[in-house]
């Protein structure tokens, strides 16, 4: 399968299977899009009359084209043959091993966001803070599932996890002492609104946490439209100089900013413009989940919108690239050469089999945007998964499982989608949330387009 597109001056042949990316002129792009549908002559005539006012396309030079795209193909970088379907359900129906966990160690916060998908960190139950004895059993329930699995993940989350710091503080500590007796190396990620940070949170996190993951949504007039105490105040200027120092003191690496944009800001780029400029150089931006009917929701009259910006903002990132002054986009991070896995590529997150949320009871969810959703609850961190049914239907959620991905150019960067964004949008999470397919595969353009543009400049 092969997906053309052009952008900011490139022509762009991306082969679906092998991952090979081509950059060519207007003729070869021409040609390969005819490649598979017409005999030699018949893209010669076609491409002579096409470009009967450019005297350099000669019929030598067209045959000459046609005869390196046939030498791709038999190299297996251009048309190749999609071999990988078998692989997807073998591999989650022979893996066992959970390798992260969701640690949801507050169920409350102290801000009060409209557009919160958790509903302001109580995910529609009660209000609770996880004790150090269930999260303590949380870590002896991953080092049991982890097999011979060495590298192991923990996300602090919320809710506002530095509602319950000391618990915190105190799981890791636990965590650092049986890590070495079970082979096993943990790895740390806290999210957090930034109201609480201190010189204290800030030296824990820089010395234990692997990454921290910053929420601002960019403006102060974007970020304090929804980002509001309960009083309704917004929290941007408490909370900037606070990650600022947080940023300074951890050398400016291992963070990211993340950001959520609205329908009321769809000019999403001016909040990351707005981030790079104070000196946060590790951006995300995502779209906000919420029910279409929400006033914030994005609607289709926003979606060329979106992908206008998205665009807008690879342009800037390469331009300020060449200034000297880049700053890193989530989403296009895109490794074209080392990976992940052909594995990864195709069964994504490994919610459900190898990622589970813990709620501050001790309840296995399949991820944290499941948690609170009964008919989605697996089991507990006690007795391990007990609900064999949902968890089957996740191990069954790949880059195949979806007949609307299986001829999806994009399915191997994708991996299917994201269960709960499905979920969601169709009440299933077989289903395909189209809204979110489409931004993606424009991401994912930009990002191969980035890539392009670096290596033209090589």
């Amino acid at each position: 399968m092969v997906h053309q597109y052009k952008l900011n001056g490139y022509n762009i042949v991306l082969d679906t299977c092998s991952g090979s990316v081509h950059s060519v002129d207007d003729v070869a792009y021409d040609i390969i899009k005819m490649f598979n549908d017409f005999t030699s002559d018949e893209i010669v005539t076609k491409i002579l009359d096409k470009y009967s006012f450019d005297t350099t396309v000669n019929k030598e030079d067209i045959l000459e084209c046609i005869e390196d795209i046939k030498a791709l193909k038999e190299d297996g970088k251009l048309f190749s043959t999609d071999a990988y379907e078998g692989l997807a359900r073998d591999y989650k129906n022979n893996s066992n091993v959970i390798k992260a966990l969701c640690l949801h160690i507050a169920h409350t916060c102290n801000l009060n966001c409209e557009y919160c998908f958790a509903s302001q960190g109580k995910y529609q139950g009660e209000r609770a803070l996880m004790t150090f004895e269930v999260g303590k059993r949380a870590f002896d329930f991953l080092i049991e599932n982890s097999g011979t699995r060495r590298n192991l993940e923990v996300d602090f989350f919320g809710g506002e996890p530095l509602m319950n710091f000391d618990v915190v503080k105190q799981l890791v500590a636990y965590a650092r002492s049986i890590e070495k007796q079970h082979n096993k190396n943990f790895r740390f990620t806290l999210t957090t609104n930034g109201m609480l940070i201190d010189d204290d949170v800030i030296d824990f996190c820089n010395k234990e946490m692997s990454n921290v993951v910053l929420s601002l949504d960019g403006r102060r007039e974007v970020h304090d439209r929804f980002r509001v105490d309960y009083a309704g105040k917004g929290s941007y200027d408490k909370i900037l100089p606070k990650f600022k120092r947080l940023v300074d003191k951890r050398g400016g690496k291992d963070y990211y900013m993340r950001g959520t944009f609205t329908h009321a800001n769809t000019d999403f780029t001016n909040d990351i413009f707005h981030m790079a400029d104070l000196g946060f150089t590790e951006l995300s931006m995502e779209p906000v989940v919420c029910p279409p009917g929400d006033k914030y929701a994005l609607t289709e009259d926003d979606l060329p919108i979106v992908k206008e910006q998205y665009e807008i903002l690879a342009k800037e990132m390469i331009k300020r690239k060449k200034e000297g002054r880049p700053f890193t986009f989530y989403h296009y991070i895109l490794d074209l050469k080392n990976g992940p896995c052909i594995y990864k590529r195709i069964t994504g997150c490994g919610s459900g089999t190898e990622y589970m949320a813990v709620t501050p009871w001790g309840e296995l969810y399949p991820c944290h945007q499941f948690v609170g959703d009964e008919k989605y609850s697996l089991g507990n961190i006690w007795d391990g998964v007990k609900n064999k049914a949902v968890q089957d239907e996740f191990r069954y959620c790949n880059a195949y499982a979806r007949e609307d991905c299986k001829n999806c150019w994009a399915k191997l960067y994708c991996s299917g989608g994201c269960a709960a964004n499905a979920y969601h949008a169709t009440g299933k999470i077989s289903g395909v949330y189209e809204y979110g397919c489409e931004l993606f595969k424009k991401r994912i353009e930009c990002a191969v387009m980035m890539q392009v543009a670096t290596l033209d400049e090589e």
